[in-house]
């Protein structure tokens, strides 16, 4: 998310417009989920995606003729029939898409993007909230709870804002105004506990899919940026034991225990239990997984407890390799982030 924005900032500041296309609704099999932006350039290019084919074409199309009126636009496709106004795309669904027009000339614009980026960066909540008349004119603001733009006049802000149940855009529809209310939240953090194969394979996943990556080993011959290039952090504590002591862990924070030979999956677990981590993953059997449940009720763990962490970690795809567990606990990652509220 961080460097969607920092996209839009350099555009806005080499003066360039461009709109921002953004599923609202999706149904069905639709190629791209609601949430999923796109950004438009004039000269056709895109950042992004929502959906490809046939959909993306259309988009672009109509971000031309927006180019040229600025106004924003609510388009509705049904992406199966051929009748109907249907566009005949055999995944089928239907998905509803706002374009907006951002102005290259907004130095608003830039400021709005700036303190959302500062917002990730801090982990505040915070929305961005655009307020698009029919009449052409359009407002836009920053809003975190305690910092609003001086000149809001959007009364009803804090009923919109409690309208966003995920991570997604919301479209509030007035008589005379379009209003998108735009989630701002800080990237989660990964914490790969062990550098092993298997975390060398899903730190590069990791960031291919939006997470921040930390790694955490005792090891710096094995945890170091030569064999993790794509790690935000690494962190080589003197050995397992209190490893979380300066290790900042909140609600957006994602656990992954991987240490050599599951030699310390135990002690790095007890740790992760006391934590407000949103998703605790563990490898190993089920047959460990009993072991461990013995090993943590006799130091005052409850069932409770231990059923909070996924053990076996990952989805059930008949993994083998390094690479493809890998690719199991990242699948596994995406879907509880996607089941993740605010």
């Amino acid at each position: 998310m961080k460097e969607y924005f920092e996209e839009r900032i350099e555009l806005l500041k080499n003066n360039e417009s461009f709109v921002l296309a953004s599923i609202y609704e999706s149904q069905g099999s639709a190629p791209r989920a609601f949430g999923a932006k796109m950004i438009v350039k004039k000269d056709g290019s895109i950042i992004g995606t929502v959906g490809g084919g046939k959909i993306e074409a259309l988009v672009i199309e109509e971000a031309k003729e927006i180019f040229e009126t600025k106004h924003t636009r609510l388009k509705d496709y049904r992406l199966l029939e051929t009748e109907n106004q249907g566009i005949g795309m055999y995944c089928g669904g239907d998905v509803s898409v706002v374009m907006e027009y951002v102005d290259g000339k907004s130095i608003k614009d830039v400021q709005i993007y700036e303190k959302a980026l500062k917002a990730i960066e801090q982990g505040k909540e915070a929305f961005i909230i655009r307020k698009y008349n029919k009449d052409g004119k359009n407002n836009n603001y920053y809003y975190d709870k305690n910092n609003v733009f001086p000149d809001i006049e959007i009364e009803n802000i804090k009923e919109y804002v409690k309208h966003i149940k995920n991570r997604y855009i919301f479209i509030v529809g007035e008589k005379s105004s379009i209003i998108v209310v735009e989630p701002i939240f800080s990237t989660p953090r990964l914490f790969l506990f062990g550098a092993g194969h298997i975390s060398q394979s899903l730190a590069k996943l990791a960031k291919g899919i939006d997470f921040m990556t930390i790694v955490v080993d005792d090891r710096e011959d094995y945890a170091n940026y030569e064999r993790f290039p794509l790690a935000d952090e690494i962190i080589n504590p003197k050995s397992f034991e209190n490893c979380f002591r300066n290790i900042s862990i909140n609600s957006n924070s994602y656990i992954v225990i991987l240490t050599r030979g599951h030699l310390f999956d135990l002690t790095v677990l007890k740790q992760a239990l006391k934590t407000d981590a949103y998703y605790i993953g563990m490898i190993g059997s089920k047959r460990k997984r009993e072991a461990v449940f013995s090993a943590l009720k006799a130091e005052g763990f409850t069932r409770g407890d231990f059923n909070m962490v996924h053990n076996p970690i990952g989805l059930e795809i008949g993994a083998e390799t390094p690479e493809e567990i890998a690719i199991s606990i990242a699948a596994e990652l995406i879907k509880v982030r996607k089941e993740q509220k605010l």
